[in-house]
């Protein structure tokens, strides 16, 4: 088999269509990329907004620490005053 000159057509024609070959499987493997990156992200956000769900329940069922102290605070006022008025 003889290499025909680059000037032949049907050597053109050769080579576009190996080209296009290969792009065509450089785009398939790039676009079954790009879907696998698609499909993690809709995982990730997923999962964001369930710790997200998770985080609020939690916040909301946590008790309310400054709000507990001051009335320690005032209930420890109030007896030490009784207990100073007593005496």
């Amino acid at each position: 088999m003889t290499i025909p000159p680059p000037s032949d057509p049907a050597a053109v024609a050769v080579e576009l269509e190996r080209l296009r070959g290969t792009m065509e499987t450089g785009f398939a493997t790039v676009t079954g990329s790009l879907n696998l990156l698609a499909q993690r992200t809709d995982q990730t956000d997923r999962r964001i907004d369930d710790h997200e769900t998770r985080l609020d329940a939690l916040e909301r069922a946590r008790w309310p620490l400054p709000s507990l102290a001051a009335l320690v605070g005032v209930i420890g006022l109030a007896l030490t005053l009784w207990q100073l008025s007593q005496k």
